[in-house]
C-alpha cells in the first residue's frame, strides 16, 4: 500500500514483504517493522539487533539503520514508513527522542498492535485518515515500552553520520566526492578512507547503491515509468542506470518489478 498525502510530496508507505539487505541509511520517517517469518537483523547507528516472528523494531527519523537477513528459508517483515506529522501528538518526540533499545519482543506486544498492522495493510489506500488512525493506535500501544533518550545520543555527528547523512540528502544530485569532502570540510581523502573502512565501498559505489535503494523503492511500490525513475534517481542516463541496475540485482529493472510484485504478494 501506497499512500500519498494531497498537496504534498509525503507519503506512507505500508507492505509485507521478503526481508533483504539494505544498505546503511537514513531519511526523516518513522519506519517501523514487525517479522511475520524467519528472522531480520536491524541495524542502528553501530548496533546490531536479532529479531524473531513477532518482534517489532522501531527506527525514528534521521536515525542511521540498515538490515541484514542471515537465516536461510523465508524471512518476511511488515515496514510501515510515515511521515512524523502523519502520526500526529506524536511528531514533537520522535523528531527529539530516539529509542535506546529499538525492539519490543513478541511477548511484549500487546495483540491491539498486531490487529492495527494488519488493519492498516487491509485498509484501502484512499483512507488515509483512518491509516492515521491506526497507525497512532500502534504507536500509543508500544511507545511506553520503549525507553526513549536525546536523539543526539543514538545519532552521531561524527563523519560516518555526516556521509550518511550528505548522500541521503543529496544523492538524486550530481555531485563527486570533491564536492561532498569541500562541504563537509574534510579532506576528500580522509572521505573516501571512511567509505572504504566503514561501508567497505568506495564512493561512487555507496552512491550508487543509495540510488538504486531509491529506484527500487519506487519499483516496488508505484507505476512510474522506469524512464522518470532512473532520472529521480539521480542517474544522468537511461543507460547507465541500466548496466549499474543490472550488475547490481542481475536483472533489468522492469524484471525486478515484476519480481518484487510477486515477493509481495507470496
Amino acid at each position: 500500500m501506497h499512500l500519498s498525502f494531497v498537496d504534498t510530496k509525503e507519503e506512507i508507505l505500508a507492505l509485507k514483504r521478503k526481508s533483504k539487505h539494505v544498505a546503511p541509511h537514513l531519511h526523516n520517517a518513522l519506519e517501523i517493522v514487525c517479522v511475520t517469518n524467519g528472522t531480520l537483523e536491524l541495524g542502528v547507528g553501530q548496533e546490531l539487533y536479532h529479531m524473531e516472528k513477532g518482534d517489532i523494531g522501531f527506527v525514528f527519523p534521521d536515525i542511521i539503520h540498515h538490515y541484514q537477513v542471515f537465516s536461510s528459508g523465508v524471512n518476511k517483515a511488515v515496514y510501515i514508513i510515515s511521515p512524523p506529522f502523519a502520526i500526529g501528538k506524536y511528531a514533537d518526540i520522535i523528531q527529539t527522542m530516539a529509542p535506546d533499545y529499538p525492539i519490543i519482543k513478541a511477548e511484549m506486544v500487546e495483540p491491539e498492535v498486531y490487529r492495527a498492522i494488519n488493519a492498516i495493510l487491509d485498509t484501502d489506500h484512499m483512507d488515509i485518515a483512518v491509516i492515521q488512525a491506526y497507525l497512532q493506535i500502534l504507536i500509543a500501544r508500544c511507545i511506553g515500552k520503549l525507553k526513549l533518550v536525546e536523539k543526539g545520543d543514538v545519532g552521531s555527528k561524527d563523519l560516518v553520520y555526516q556521509a550518511v547523512s550528505y548522500v541521503s540528502g543529496n544523492f538524486r544530485k550530481n555531485f563527486s566526492l570533491d564536492d561532498m569532502a569541500r562541504d563537509l570540510g574534510v579532506s576528500k581523502y580522509v572521505l573516501s578512507r571512511t567509505f572504504s573502512k566503514t561501508f567497505h565501498r568506495n564512493f561512487n559505489q555507496y552512491l550508487n547503491d543509495a540510488r538504486l535503494n531509491y529506484a527500487c523503492h519506487r519499483l516496488e511500490n508505484t507505476s512510474d515509468a522506469i524512464t522518470n525513475i532512473c532520472y529521480d534517481s539521480g542517474f544522468e542516463s537511461q543507460r547507465t542506470f541500466n548496466r549499474v541496475f543490472k550488475e547490481r540485482y542481475k536483472v533489468t529493472p522492469s524484471e525486478y518489478r515484476n519480481i518484487s510484485r510477486t515477493d509481495i504478494i507470496s
